[in-house]
């Protein structure tokens, strides 16, 4: 079997160093806001090309300390409207409803999968002060169109990194594109950590000094709280992980984009559709559209290859966001009916990428 993604094996290569830094830790007595977290940080920062960068809990508490900062800061204020992708994870669309901020919704690209940059205009009211732009499935949005009609709204940029760690827009990374960028280390992301962490990247000052007070249950001094805060920090063993895998991100990423390069170059199935290859997309997932998606993973299986949906349910569709569901979203809506994640990690073998490429290529809407 074919595994859609094998963790253990994926960690296999850093066990020795994990197990070592696991002990370094336990050693030190340290482990809240230490030296691996603050190495981290500046590591992170440098492979970003960003001024600070902040260890936080996970993904979504990354998103949601920035609005929640720059509500702090007056820069945004209740019921305020952040513009987003439609078919995005849920957890972009939690951070901003979780801040008592009102999301509007926005179809991708139907090529890219990512927000559609010539329909962002038509959504932007007075109430409008933010674009919250997701690098969904490893693959940049277009920053330079988005960042145009920023400035031309005076909108605040926020970029969603969590499925792009090290891709790259005009030679830039992700996480420098807009004022502030977040992060997830879940252990399944092209960086992950052997448990929960995430972080936020931005060039402004203030800004990450509000978030990391935030974050530390509003404090800059102990026991002297002057925000309403959170408890979201990365801790130390994590950090300690990530420092020890951040040096080979950009090995492991090319290796997803050669596995990328030889399916789209090598899958000749007409009854599948591919995505479009770029170089400089990270491809944290391979995504095929398929109309016949349940026999096609049923097909798959039987063939000894795992799949995966990402995602089968619509932001506007879950219970949890019934007062969207009248929203006509229909590319959404598409897109979340026949996209199906093929196996794409670095652990793959040529000849795993090979059978995978085979039984594709076999695949008949009858099978």
């Amino acid at each position: 079997m074919i595994k859609f993604l094998d963790l253990k094996k994926l960690n296999a290569p850093y066990k020795d160093a994990l197990i070592k830094k696991t002990t370094d830790v336990i050693e030190s007595g340290w482990y809240i806001k230490g030296k691996e977290v603050k190495e981290f940080e500046e590591n992170f920062s440098t492979y970003t090309g960003t001024r600070y960068t902040i260890g936080v809990g996970n993904g979504l508490d990354a998103l949601t300390l920035i609005l929640k900062a720059y509500k702090t800061l007056s820069k945004l204020s209740d019921n305020d409207e952040i513009i987003v992708p439609a078919n995005t994870y849920i957890a972009t669309i939690l951070a901003i409803s979780n801040n008592n901020l009102k999301p509007i919704l926005v179809e991708p690209d139907s090529k890219t999968f990512n927000i559609d940059s010539s329909l962002i205009e038509k959504s932007i009211t007075k109430k409008t002060k933010a674009i919250l732009s997701v690098h969904l499935y490893g693959k940049v949005c277009d920053m330079k169109s988005i960042s145009k009609i920023a400035t031309k709204y005076n909108l605040l940029v926020i970029e969603d990194c969590a499925q792009a760690h090290g891709a790259t827009f005009f030679g830039k990374k992700v996480g420098s594109l807009g004022d502030a960028g977040a992060f997830s280390f879940f252990p399944t992301k092209n960086l992950g950590a052997l448990g929960d962490g995430g972080a936020i990247t931005t060039d402004n000052e203030l800004l990450a000094n509000t978030i990391r007070t935030l974050a530390n249950y509003g404090s800059k001094i102990k026991y002297e709280n002057i925000y309403k805060g959170v408890n979201s920090r990365l801790d130390e063993l994590q950090a300690g992980f990530l420092n020890i895998k951040l040096p080979h991100l950009d090995s492991e990423n090319q290796k997803r984009s050669d596995i990328a390069k030889y399916y789209i170059k090598n899958i000749t199935n007409t009854q599948v559709k591919l995505p479009i290859f770029d170089k400089t997309d990270v491809w944290h997932q391979f995504i095929i559209i398929t109309k016949k998606r349940e026999l096609f993973q049923k097909y798959l299986l039987k063939n000894g290859i795992e799949t995966m949906i990402h995602y089968p349910i619509a932001p506007h569709n879950q219970e949890a966001y019934k007062e969207l569901s009248s929203i006509n979203l229909p590319i959404t809506l598409d897109i979340h009916s026949q996209v199906v994640s093929i196996p794409s990690n670095p652990t793959l073998t040529n000849n795993e990428i090979k059978k995978i490429v085979t039984v594709i290529n076999n695949f008949k809407a009858s099978s």
